[in-house]
């Protein structure tokens, strides 16, 4: 059972991936005039909060936020070594910050923003903390003690 569901994870990754691909790195012609690199964490948040359009602002920053959920469910699902708050906040943003390097360097209209990194990132702690945690504990269940420093003390015997 815990290989057909790291399959049907590995695939969800796969299919994630794909997603990831058609949405990140497809040129954007309508998005030329605006691009811009953004290294300044917060700046397009910032921008974007401050603009009338809630619309448009809902669908970027809620959308970068979607774009990262998969990874905290699937991360846990694929490996025991991926479980983890810290984990998957690394793994998650590595993953983002290629993604944002390659879509600034060579897709028209794209640029490089830290914000939709910061934003993938959160996403993926969101799907982690919701789902991912107890998905990929009852896959890849503990299989050695907690270490001493988590450990209960005994109790006292009389």
């Amino acid at each position: 059972m815990r290989a057909l569901v790291a399959l049907v994870a590995l695939a969800g990754m796969v299919a994630f991936a794909v997603v990831l691909a058609r949405v990140t790195l497809e040129a954007s012609p309508e998005s030329v005039s605006l691009t811009h690199s953004n290294l300044t964490p917060g700046r397009s948040i910032e921008s974007y909060l401050s603009r009338p359009g809630f619309v448009e602002t809902v669908k970027q920053l809620g959308g970068n936020i979607v774009l990262g959920v998969p990874f905290g469910i699937l991360l846990p699902l694929l490996s025991r070594r991926a479980r983890g708050f810290l984990r998957v906040a690394l793994l998650t943003a590595a993953t983002m910050l290629l993604v944002e390097l390659v879509q600034g360097a060579l897709v028209t209209g794209r640029a490089f923003d830290v914000d939709d990194v910061l934003l993938n990132t959160t996403g993926a702690l969101l799907g982690y903390v919701l789902i991912g945690r107890r998905m990929g504990r009852a896959v890849h269940p503990r299989t050695r003690a907690r270490r001493w420093w988590r450990r209960r003390p005994a109790e006292p015997s009389l």
